[in-house]
């Protein structure tokens, strides 16, 4: 059996054990080389030829840095490996014109890797990683395949492929000026006022590109995108940071460069969108950090109901031990159960902004979400329960300890995520956050990692811990899925519960995702009003009653999976859509 052997270079500290793995290894005692010491970073590399499997090394390492992982014998050679003891892929998408694809798994299981690989930032190496590969092996490796047309035109330029990339909080350090400048520029497809309106951005043209948010800098990165004129469109998470509304629009213009003949890929952790956007999708299945398969070509329903299930039919393999379960709960009494917290009908004044709030109760071991538009006071109404703003009329009623994390996660940290968590979370270290919070969010492979070095996916995790490990009466979250992926929601989502109830605590939590959403509420907050002019919150309600105000002022509705019982965005002005609209039930019909 082949297999694999990761050694993770932040983790690997071999002048503190001494090459301990060697010491262990009985083929190295044997004289077979099985590992040897690499001459310029001085750390040990395991030859997987030689290797047995024998897991010794792996135990042995007191830093948890080494893993040995037998591959499928169904495997052939690897697309592309980065190195000796380093992340493989197995297998590439193929892109039809006309149509959006979608990749679906978790972070670190090759899907970027993917994205540079088609957009011509990458060129594969099939396991070879020593020497510099050319396109010409690449188009002889395909041959007789349509990826070997592909690859052959990319080589000579003769397409043209369009990369949004994953990080658009970047975007100010590489791009200066105002963002009608930025989009006239690359206006190549001549669509400007239309994606302009499509994307709702007609109040940032005149702004700085330094001095935009997150959702912002997202919506104009995507529109510098569509308005390019290419072949090819690979979109890397573009809905991070997006309300419920703009992700509705993202889907909306992406759709529209394939129903222009463009091919599309598209990266995208959010359930709800990911099925509103693709036609058909390749889930990718694997260990994280250690290689990565691509599946075959599955219909969108399909394949994500088999993501969800964790298990794929036509590739015989299971992904999950057990399947994710969305229950549909019935509306909650409000009069049952212990108060928590109170307050009084709210206001807040900003120059320019006013926020309302009106009068509500949490209640002991429940979870609330808030949703509405960005920039509608979500994050003002959360601070001022946190105490970090106090309202201009109205009070808190009861006071409670509050454990808050921002939306935006400042990682200027100079330090490791170990000291990080040392510093900020009182319950590192012990049983109870090791089992409850360490464990659930994969904490050990963050430790000798600096904060300032993390992935976005990596810095929410660190974050939501540190919060939970606080000792708190309500744990106030502000978009905790940002950058996570589907499995890394739900996690977060059960280890939310857990902890909450376990503490006789609450939680309210900010998100834009309503597959997350619907899997983790107990009862909901609407906020509605005129982004950056007004916002007005509702007092917190049972989910059903909550999901229908907001649904039907976005005027979409939502139905519900026969077989998973996820929510699924209706096409608007379908048959579904129609009668929902009809009867009031912008969420889901009732019998189903």
């Amino acid at each position: 059996m082949s297999r694999i052997a990761i050694i993770e270079k932040d983790k690997c500290q071999p002048k503190k054990c001494n090459y301990v793995c060697m010491h262990y290894c009985p083929g190295v005692r044997m004289e077979e080389d099985t590992i040897v010491i690499d001459e310029k970073s001085k750390k040990p590399v395991i030859s997987e030829e030689l290797c047995s499997g024998c897991g010794i090394c792996t135990n042995r390492c007191i830093f948890g840095a080494v893993n040995v992982i037998n591959l499928p014998e169904a495997l052939d050679e690897p697309t592309h490996r980065y190195g000796p003891n380093s992340f493989e892929l197995f297998g590439l998408p193929t892109l039809k014109e006309g149509t959006v694809l979608g990749l679906l798994g978790q972070n670190g299981i090759g899907k970027s890797t993917i994205m540079n690989i088609l957009s011509g930032l990458m060129i594969p190496n099939f396991g070879d990683y020593e020497k510099e590969s050319s396109w010409d092996e690449v188009i002889e490796h395909y041959k007789g395949s349509a990826l070997q047309n592909y690859f052959k035109a990319l080589a000579n330029k003769e397409i043209k492929a369009v990369h949004k990339p994953q990080m658009v909080d970047q975007l100010p350090k590489v791009v200066k000026g105002n963002v009608k400048n930025l989009l006239t520029q690359v206006n190549e497809r001549d669509k400007l006022d239309e994606i302009v309106e499509d994307l709702d951005l007609k109040n940032v043209l005149d702004r700085d590109i330094k001095n935009l948010s997150g959702g912002e800098l997202q919506r104009v990165t995507i529109a510098a995108s569509i308005l390019r004129d290419g072949d090819f469109y690979y979109f890397d998470e573009p809905t991070s940071w997006l309300d419920v509304r703009q992700r509705l629009n993202a889907v909306k213009v992406i759709r529209s460069l394939a129903d222009a003949g463009k091919s599309v890929l598209v990266i995208e952790h959010d359930l709800a969108t990911l099925d509103a956007m693709s036609d058909n999708i390749h889930i990718l299945y694997g260990e994280p950090g250690a290689y990565g398969v691509v599946s075959g070509n599955k219909g969108v329903r399909v394949g994500i109901n088999a993501y969800i299930n964790g298990f794929l039919q036509e590739e015989n393999v299971r992904i999950r031990k057990q399947a994710i379960e969305f229950s549909i709960r019935p509306p909650t009494p409000e009069d049952d159960g212990e108060i928590l917290s109170e307050y009084s009908d709210l206001r807040k004044e900003f120059e320019g902004f006013t926020l309302e709030a009106d009068a509500g109760k949490i209640y002991h071991e429940e979870i609330v979400t808030a949703f509405g538009s960005n920039g509608i006071g979500k994050t003002t109404f959360a601070k001022i329960l946190a105490g970090e703003e106090k309202p201009s009329e109205g009070e808190i009623l009861e006071k409670v300890e509050i454990a808050y994390k921002p939306q935006y996660i400042v990682s200027d940290f100079d330090g490791t995520a170990q000291e990080y968590l040392f510093e900020n979370a009182p319950t590192f270290g012990t049983n109870i956050f090791n089992s409850e919070i360490g464990k659930p969010f994969a904490l050990n492979d963050l430790l000798d990692k600096k904060v300032k070095n993390l992935s976005g996916g990596e810095l929410q995790r660190l974050a939501v811990a540190t919060t939970l490990s606080q000792d708190a009466d309500i744990y106030l979250f502000d978009e905790p899925t940002a950058f996570l992926d589907v499995e890394q929601r739900l996690i977060a989502a059960r280890a939310i519960r857990k902890i909450v109830e376990s503490r006789n605590a609450a939680s309210l939590i900010v998100d834009h995702d309503i597959v997350f959403i619907d899997y983790i509420s107990d009862r909901a907050m609407v906020f509605n009003g005129e982004p950056g002019l007004s916002g007005k919150a509702s007092k917190p309600t049972d989910l059903r009653t909550s999901m229908n105000t907001f649904l039907k002022d976005l005027g979409i509705t939502f139905r519900r999976d026969k077989e998973t019982k996820r929510p699924r965005v209706n096409k608007y002005d379908s048959y579904l859509d129609r009668e929902q609209k009809e009867q009031g039930e912008y969420y889901y019909l009732k019998e189903n």
